[in-house]
């Protein structure tokens, strides 16, 4: 199967040729990965690197609290 596809914007122009370059591959190769990975179809699974797991943990900590307003104090003599 082929497509034509029509004004592709420089930017993305730009970055597929460089991942083309980069992983010695065709143009072509690295535009039909990046569109299967983008449809969730590509073979290798991608690991997202978030902060999903600790995002909501948060817990009240005096001492963390009060060595972070020490390190919010200003040295009034550093300054002149």
């Amino acid at each position: 199967m082929q497509y034509t596809v029509r004004n592709i914007p420089d930017a993305l122009d730009a970055e597929l040729r460089e991942r083309a370059r980069e992983q010695k591959k065709s143009l072509n190769e690295v535009t039909l990965e990046t569109l299967a990975r983008g449809l969730g179809l590509a073979k290798e699974t991608v690991r997202h690197r978030d902060l999903n797991d600790v995002a909501g943990t948060w817990k009240e900590d005096p001492a963390f609290d009060r060595a972070i307003a020490d390190q919010d104090t200003i040295d009034p003599e550093l300054w002149k």
